[in-house]
């Protein structure tokens, strides 16, 4: 990813999780390394429905999800023709002694949906399967401020995943995300290729090289 759209990419995730917070509605498992510190900015309060523009165009809204439900949320929406965004990232996860990599919600607990409130029959998607409210003020629903959800789409590649590649260089300290050694932090020895890099990792007091998919790994000070 350019270095240009990387840093818009961190923008957007940063204001749609500000924007969640300030609605009350972050969860509290939220993983968003790339996220500048998250506090209520000015610029994205909700607005109102007499704020949406007077020709009724679509807007996006936020959709809270029962739990681990958002794969199905999304579905049933898409399968009712509205056009619902489930942004993406790639997780892994121990279980039985197992490791598997697994795409889990960027926003847990949460989706968006894109609907014209003038022309659509926007109460039925509080009665879908996997949804547990369109987030609203009062007996409007409040949408989400524009190009957040534009800009985080753009973002993601066709199945909705997030494309988070940073720039890399030797001698980086780097935290891993997937794999057998996700979220140990090591120092880039080297890019092996375009795609792989090889990773020092301290184990049992000695450095013992790793080769990782590129987009495995992440700049230690992402968040800073």
């Amino acid at each position: 990813m350019p270095k240009g759209k990387e840093k818009a990419a961190r923008t957007e995730v940063a204001r749609a999780a500000a924007w969640l917070g300030m609605m009350g509605l972050i969860a509290s498992d939220l993983e968003l390394r790339a996220c500048a510190p998250l506090r209520p900015v000015a610029s994205l309060a909700c607005e109102t429905v007499d704020a949406r523009p007077a020709d009724g165009h679509a807007r996006w809204y936020a959709v809270q999800c029962l739990s681990h439900r958002e794969a199905q949320a999304a579905h049933h929406l898409n399968n009712q023709s509205f056009c619902a965004f489930l942004p993406r990232r790639k997780k892994t996860r121990r279980h039985a002694r197992r490791l598997d990599t697994v795409l889990a919600p960027f926003f847990p607990g949460y989706l968006f949906v894109r609907l014209d409130l003038t022309q659509d029959k926007w109460r039925s998607v509080n009665g879908t399967y996997g949804v547990a409210r369109l987030i609203a003020q009062g007996d409007a629903p409040c949408p989400v401020p524009h190009g957040v959800v534009e800009n985080l789409q753009a973002a993601c590649d066709a199945h909705g995943v997030m494309q988070r590649e940073f720039a890399l260089s030797p001698g980086q300290a780097v935290r891993i995300l997937t794999g057998p050694f996700a979220d140990l932090v090591g120092r880039l020895d080297r890019l092996a290729d375009a795609d792989r890099v090889r990773v020092l990792l301290d184990i049992m007091g000695g450095r013992v090289p790793v080769v990782l998919s590129r987009d495995g790994v992440e700049p230690e000070d992402v968040a800073a």
